[in-house]
């Protein structure tokens, strides 16, 4: 199974970003989705998930209403778009195939990860 994140950069406060992961190697509307970030020197933080079908969504606290997370199976794709974007939204975001069907927030519950793609924001 392979991963390829995509869509990362430099933008300022306020801005928006679109963030994509194309899998392959996977059934991939078989399985959640997710997406996490980490900051230097932070740990791994949950960002968001989404379920095979893309029929559920959940979101870490601090970015909801910011972010969206989608999917296309059609396209083995999935998106986060970044709207509103805060100095502390910089990290490198990673995606993640999930071991089942339904979204999680526990990265134990993904099993493929991609390389990351660093988002910076800058005042």
């Amino acid at each position: 199974v392979q991963l390829q994140a995509s869509g990362g950069g430099l933008v300022q406060a306020g801005g928006s970003l679109r963030l994509s992961c194309v899998v392959s190697g996977r059934t991939f509307s078989n399985y959640g989705m997710g997406w996490f970030r980490q900051a230097p020197g932070q740990e791994r933080e949950f960002v968001a998930s989404i379920s095979g079908a893309g029929g559920s969504t959940d979101y870490v606290d601090s970015v909801k209403g910011r972010f969206t997370i989608s999917r296309d199976n059609a396209k083995n794709t999935v998106y986060l778009q970044m709207n509103s974007l805060k100095l502390e939204d910089t990290a490198v975001y990673s995606c993640a195939v999930g071991r089942y069907f339904r979204r999680s927030v526990a990265s134990n519950d993904y099993d493929y990860w991609g390389q990351g793609t660093q988002v910076t924001v800058s005042s």
